[in-house]
């Protein structure tokens, strides 16, 4: 494996133990609002970027590559409303759409076409991850000033439970 590929590998799995870390962040501060749905959507997102990592940390193990762990900062954002942490998420989705693009960038250069192809997955999650990002945001300047619009958007939310990425290294 080319050593930048391998080293931004190695970068992303901090970065999605990050992304795990500001969820469980945006799902702290739901559940201190009484939003137990919200609390739920981001428990489950925040799983889920850690299976990412473990996804990335696997395919440097079985291609022989070193993982290091880097550190992981703490979250830094201030809410002031409901919706802050809904544009916080669509924010940091883009910026992971970034790092996942420039990754696949530097494995093309290389010819790294096995890792190209694992990337292929995380592209395609990310173009979802993008889209319930911005459709929560939607929802939410539709529904979330409405007492019985934000009640039943929370429960749509309370009903998301946890799937297992299916991906194959």
């Amino acid at each position: 494996m080319n050593n930048e590929v391998a080293k931004l590998i190695n970068e992303q799995i901090t970065h999605e133990f990050y992304s795990a870390y500001l969820y469980l962040d945006f799902a702290n501060y739901y559940a201190s609002a009484g939003l137990d749905g919200f609390e739920n959507w981001y428990r489950i997102q925040a799983k889920e970027e850690q299976d990412h990592a473990m996804l990335f940390y696997q395919y440097l193990h079985n291609n022989g590559e070193k993982v290091t762990l880097g550190a992981i900062k703490q979250p830094d954002k201030v809410f002031e409303n409901n919706l802050d942490p809904l544009k916080a998420g669509l924010e940091h989705e883009k910026l992971v759409t970034s790092l996942i693009n420039t990754i696949y960038s530097h494995a093309f250069e290389a010819h790294d076409f096995r890792t190209m192809q694992v990337l292929d997955w995380f592209v395609k999650e990310q173009g979802e991850e993008e889209k319930n990002a911005a459709d929560l945001i939607t929802k939410m300047e539709l529904f979330g000033s409405d007492a019985k619009g934000l009640y039943m958007l929370n429960q749509e939310l309370a009903g998301r439970v946890y799937s297992a990425p299916s991906l194959v290294l």
